[in-house]
């Protein structure tokens, strides 16, 4: 590509793709993701990047890929083996993991959600996939079952357990109602936010000079879904303590997009989904020695007894009243 590398290179914590920083001689090292083959097609690769790119030109503080030679996506083919493979170059983004127990946070959070969300409803994905209950219930369901990853003596048993969390999951749905699909983030937990020192608003909410504060990074997982999807995850805690982060980051999010409130039903919905999808994630992915040697607990009974136990939780929640933000 015509960087002039150092040799330094560091592997990046990273399982889906294979994400390195790579030292550069006469410059700061950048980052060099390369794709994991059969994940994404091209189409859906240069949708994420459009899409961040979008962001970008809103003055968003999204991390993109370079664009060199009018290109962002690239490949190459070894010869000897002529196997090939795709990668993107970002420039390096430093950051820590930002506090969400701080209300001061989960408020410009919610304000840069809004902006972002903003340009996700520009314009639908048409190659990438959309949150759905089929595509992060159903199948990842049955695609454990057909597979036989469960151990034979919990395997009745977890299956009962999802099967009653995915009717947790239709209810739920049901009681949203339609509600609006845009172009999301999709994965967007503390891991996914680099923040950076820099002043937050004073006591009297007046902005202050900074050059801080978060940059969303790793877009791999961007899809169509509900915009509460991007907000969830900002959440922890109890119920009661759920319901007050959701205030404060409802309170920065409606300076500048209005939420449909409907879509607090499907909060314990989609993070039923996500557990779910995520042992079919693991599962799919075991054969790669990456996998296991993360990730040593899934192999275990313990695992799925685990599993079960959260899906139990999961099912009591969703019966529950939706998120009260009093």
């Amino acid at each position: 590509m015509g960087f002039a590398c150092d040799g330094g290179l560091h592997a990046l914590n990273s399982y889906e793709n294979r994400v390195w920083q790579i030292g550069m001689i006469d410059s700061p090292p950048c980052i060099a993701k390369f794709y994991r083959p059969g994940r994404w097609s091209d189409a859906q690769i240069a949708e994420e990047h459009a899409f961040v790119a979008e962001m970008q030109a809103a003055e968003l503080p999204v991390v993109a890929p370079l664009v060199i030679g009018g290109k962002s996506l690239f490949s190459y083919i070894n010869p000897a083996s002529n196997t090939s493979f795709r990668f993107a170059v970002y420039p390096r983004q430093g950051g820590r993991a930002p506090a969400f127990d701080d209300p001061r946070v989960l408020e410009w959070m919610g304000r840069l959600m809004a902006r972002l969300h903003r340009v996700g409803e520009r314009a639908a994905f048409k190659c990438r996939e959309t949150l759905g209950i089929e595509s992060f219930g159903y199948e990842p369901r049955n695609w454990l079952l057909e597979h036989e990853i469960l151990p034979i003596e919990l395997e009745d048993i977890w299956q009962s357990v999802a099967d009653q969390a995915l009717d947790g999951v239709e209810h739920c749905f049901a009681r949203a109602g339609q509600v609006q699909q845009i172009r999301l983030h999709g994965d967007c937990h503390a891991g996914n936010v680099l923040w950076t020192p820099g002043a937050l608003e004073d006591e009297d909410g007046h902005s202050a000079h900074h050059t801080g504060g978060p940059h969303f990074v790793d877009f791999d997982d961007a899809r169509m879904g509900p915009a509460v999807q991007d907000l969830w995850m900002l959440l922890s805690g109890t119920s009661s303590e759920m319901g007050q982060q959701f205030r404060r980051v409802l309170a920065g999010y409606e300076l500048f997009r209005n939420f449909d409130d409907n879509e607090i039903q499907l909060i314990e919905a989609l993070r039923t989904l996500r557990l779910l999808h995520h042992s079919a994630w693991l599962a799919r992915r075991w054969q790669d020695p990456a996998f296991p040697a993360a990730f040593p607990w899934f192999a275990t009974n313990r695992y799925w007894e685990e599993r079960i136990l959260e899906l139990r939780e999961q099912i009591a929640r969703m019966q529950e009243p939706a998120l009260m933000m009093n």
